[in-house]
C-alpha cells in the first residue's frame, strides 16, 4: 500500500490541494495527516472540512499544537502565530472546533507510529531537530518506523542496533529503503509553510510492501495563498515567507 503522509497544512488550501493531487497521481491509497491543519493560513475552515472528508474515508489524522490552540488559548505561541490563531478561532464552526479537539496525539498502524512532534511526550510538542532529540524519541517508543512533523523541514534519522543515530538530509523523489535492522524516524516537511528554503509544498510517500519512503514536493499557487492571508488581515510576514520557503 502506498501511504501519503502530510504534515503542517496550516490552512493553506492551495498547497493542500496540490499535494493531494500529486499524491493521487503517485498512486496514494491511504492518507495520514500529522497535525497542524490550521494556523498561519487564510483557509482554515476549508482545510478542516477537507481533512474531515479524508478521515471519513479512512485517513489517520493527528493533533498538532495549532489544532490544540483552537480550544486551548494556553498553548505557547509567538506573537505572529497567536494573531493568526485568534483570527482562526473566529473562522471555524463549532463542529470544526470540536473535530480538532477530539484528534489523538498519536496513532499506531502495524509497525508504524504517527505523531506530530516527538514521542517522549506528544502533548508537549517537542521539536526533533537533531540526533539528541531523535534519541529521546526512540527511547520513548518501540515502533520500527515513526513519522512526525512540526519542524517544517524534512529529515530522516536511523537508529542502528548498536545505538548509534545517523541523520540524513533526504533527496526529493528518491526511494529510501527503510531497512529492517534499523529503526527510523522520518520528519516530514510542511505542506502549507515550508521552512527549508524550498517554497514547494512537502509531503511523503511510504510503500508498506517495499518499505521505501520518498520525500516529495509539489508546486502550488503561492500568489493566491498569500492573497488569502492578506485578505484576512493577518501579519504580512505570513504571506511573504511562503515565497521564500523560510
Amino acid at each position: 500500500m502506498r501511504i501519503a503522509i502530510l504534515s503542517d497544512i496550516h490552512a493553506n488550501r492551495q498547497a493542500f490541494e496540490a499535494v493531494l493531487a500529486a499524491a493521487e497521481t503517485q498512486g496514494a491509497q491511504r492518507y495520514v495527516i500529522l497535525g497542524d491543519i490550521v494556523g498561519y493560513g487564510g483557509d482554515p475552515g476549508w482545510c478542516v472540512q477537507k481533512t474531515i472528508e479524508l478521515s471519513e474515508k479512512g485517513a489517520v489524522v493527528i493533533r498538532g499544537n495549532h489544532d490544540q490552540a483552537v480550544s486551548d488559548p494556553g498553548v505557547s505561541m509567538n506573537e505572529t502565530a497567536r494573531a493568526a490563531m485568534e483570527w482562526t478561532r473566529t473562522q471555524l464552526t463549532a463542529d470544526e472546533k470540536a473535530y480538532l479537539a477530539t484528534l489523538p496525539y498519536e496513532a499506531t498502524d502495524e509497525c508504524r507510529l504517527y505523531v506530530h512532534a516527538d514521542a517522549s511526550s506528544p502533548q508537549r510538542f517537542r521539536y526533533v531537530t537533531d540526533t539528541e532529540a531523535a534519541d529521546n524519541h526512540f527511547a520513548a517508543c518501540t515502533a520500527r518506523i515513526s513519522f512526525c512533523g512540526h519542524v517544517h523541514r524534512p529529515a530522516l534519522y536511523a537508529l542502528a542496533p548498536s545505538g548509534k543515530i545517523t541523520s540524513f538530509s533526504p533527496y526529493t523523489a528518491t526511494g529510501i529503503p527503510l531497512q529492517q535492522q534499523q529503526r527510523w524516524l522520518a520528519v516530514m516537511g510542511a505542506v502549507g509553510q515550508p521552512r527549508d528554503g524550498n517554497p514547494s509544498a512537502a509531503f511523503g510517500l511510504y510503500d508498506s510492501e517495499t518499505r521505501e519512503l520518498e520525500f516529495r514536493r509539489a508546486g502550488y499557487d503561492i500568489e493566491t495563498a498569500a492573497a488569502r492571508i492578506r485578505a484576512a488581515g493577518l501579519p504580512e510576514s505570513l504571506a511573504t515567507r511562503l515565497f521564500r520557503g523560510r
